[in-house]
């Protein structure tokens, strides 16, 4: 059960932070189209913005992996 709401928090915290990390970049370099096009390599992160990201992304796959673990083992 904790599990469950666990994955869902992170699902949602991970979504939420990733989108904090592509606000900053649009609100600092005013190129919506970078993050239209994902596809292409145009996004150029400061380090900070690059951590947020990684953190957001990080939290989505933990759960994934949470989900998994639930699913299969739980």
């Amino acid at each position: 059960m904790y599990l469950v709401v666990a994955e869902q928090l992170l699902m949602l915290g991970g979504f939420g932070v990733f989108l904090v990390s592509l606000v900053l970049y649009v609100l600092r370099t005013k190129d919506i189209k970078s993050i239209l096009v994902f596809w292409q390599a145009t996004i150029e992160f400061t380090k900070q913005e690059f951590m947020i990201n990684r953190i957001g992304l990080s939290m989505m796959v933990l759960a994934v992996l949470l989900r998994f673990y639930n699913h299969f083992f739980a």
